[in-house]
């Protein structure tokens, strides 16, 4: 029995927060490692996830009247509320729950679960008749880029779903969950996230297709061969200009070309998530070919535009999550060039270690690390790089060693090759392990500019649910 599930039990025996007649639901959730393609999720490309050790719980035991009543011990840590109360019979539109979420900073953080019981009674009004309790508890890092979002909304939803007696399940569950950070959290992530934490497996590397969520067969790595997410001091967050920006400029990119191929652009109306489509590449700008793109578009695309001067021309926008800002200088070229190269780096990445960890080679891992090293430097160009992330460390190609940390001694265990894939929040590493003993430890890396940081390992197990009671 877990920590969580002790103290879940002691609540309700106590009667503190659960009632001792009546089942609590759990779910546990990871956190998830973006090995590769991290922003191509809302472009309809390929992206390989791995899940990470670390997850939140959560408990969920329903009520016999309409209140939703949310209690996080860890929150108060932040200065925000960790108990908040809401009433469901308010609850009568997308609308009126985004004002009960923003309605004070310190209730922000409900804004990733309160969603969920409103998305529930909207699609299963049959079943949803009464509000829930929610306890919950996480050791995911918050603002590291290893979607501590994506981790709380699943970790709601499934025991939520469970105990209302509804089977979401698989791509269901994640499509669910994107729907509430998109529409009630107000950001503007694809599909990847959510997909990652219910779909890995522990061992395991996921790719995944996200148009809109066709998960591709497990990848097991390659033997001696293993990820980790390094801590690069700087805060990560989808809602940031930055990456609100550079989702921009993709989509600006893509009316471009559709124009210039005479595609009408329209609203997907076969999606419950909002998305516009083509009759060529389906809405998705991934669907370019590296070739094509090179030889009819990149050089016709301004390096940057306007907002302003997009719009002036009487174009509209075609993504329903982002806005062009006329003030904003978006860099057009090299978002859209991002979003059709990086798609085509993972699938190279994904062939390359299902085919190595068959049969071993040192040559797939160093093509893996170049592939790394590219979609570092065009992410870059995107303006989406921190000087924390691209300042490096000893990650260097096949040199930098990181080292384990145990009994008042450092010794070192792994080499950093054969790359790694530089993010706000977290640097993505690939690693040969060189002492096969070296596994459960924390890890910390040697970086140049400020000592050692914290690591957080992939392929570890996926979402888990049960009840107790």
């Amino acid at each position: 029995m877990t920590a969580f599930e002790t103290e879940i039990g002691r609540l309700r025996a106590e009667g503190e927060f659960f009632m001792r007649d009546r089942p609590v639901y759990i779910g546990r959730s990871p956190g998830r490692l973006d090995l590769m393609g991290g922003n191509v999720d809302y472009t309809g490309g390929l992206v390989f996830e791995a899940t990470i050790r670390e997850a939140t719980w959560g408990g969920v035991q329903l009520r016999s009247d309409q209140r939703i009543v949310f209690w996080n011990p860890q929150m108060s840590e932040h200065g925000w509320r960790d108990r908040i109360e809401f009433d469901f019979d308010a609850m009568t539109s997308e609308q009126a729950v985004r004002r009960m979420v923003n309605a004070d900073p310190a209730v922000r953080w409900t804004a990733y679960v309160l969603g969920i019981f409103y998305l529930l009674r909207l699609r299963y009004p049959d079943a949803v008749k009464t509000g829930a309790n929610v306890y919950l508890y996480s050791d995911v890092p918050l603002n590291k880029g290893v979607s501590s979002s994506a981790a709380v909304e699943v970790a709601v939803m499934k025991p939520a779903a469970c105990a209302y007696g509804i089977d979401l399940q698989g791509i269901e569950l994640a499509e669910a969950c994107q729907w509430v950070e998109n529409v009630i959290a107000e950001s503007a992530c694809g599909i990847m996230d959510q997909a990652a934490v219910v779909l890995g497996d522990g061992g395991y590397v996921l790719p995944l297709l996200c148009q809109p969520c066709q998960a591709r067969p497990l990848v097991r790595l390659p033997e001696g061969l293993r990820c980790w997410a390094v801590d690069s001091g700087v805060s990560h967050a989808v809602t940031g200009i930055e990456y609100e920006a550079a989702r921009a400029a993709a989509f600006m990119g893509y009316k471009l070309i559709c124009d210039w191929e005479d595609l009408h652009v329209s609203r997907d109306t076969s999606s419950r998530i909002p998305r516009f489509t083509d009759s060529r590449w389906c809405g998705y700008l991934s669907n370019v070919t590296p070739s094509i793109f090179r030889s009819k578009y990149a050089t016709r695309l301004p390096e940057t535009m306007a907002g302003s001067e997009f719009l002036h021309h009487g174009e509209f926008h075609a993504d329903p999550f982002t806005s062009v800002r006329t003030e904003v200088y978006y860099r057009v070229r090299n978002c859209t060039r991002y979003a059709i190269e990086e798609n085509q780096r993972i699938q190279l990445f994904a062939e390359l270690a299902r085919g190595s960890a068959a049969d071993p080679s040192d040559d797939a891992w160093r093509l893996m690390g170049d592939l790394m090293y590219q979609s570092h430097y065009s992410y870059t160009e995107c303006g989406l790089g921190n000087e924390a992330g691209r300042s490096g460390s000893s990650t260097g190609r096949g040199s930098g060693p990181l080292w384990s940390q145990g009994d008042g001694r450092r010794r070192r265990r792994y080499s950093c090759h054969p790359g790694a894939c530089r993010r706000a929040g977290s640097v993505r590493t690939c690693g040969r392990v060189l002492c096969r003993n070296a596994t459960d430890e924390t890890i910390y890396i040697r970086w140049q500019f400020d000592g050692r940081r914290p690591v957080w390992r992939g392929c570890a197990r996926g979402l888990i649910h049960g009840n107790c009671g």
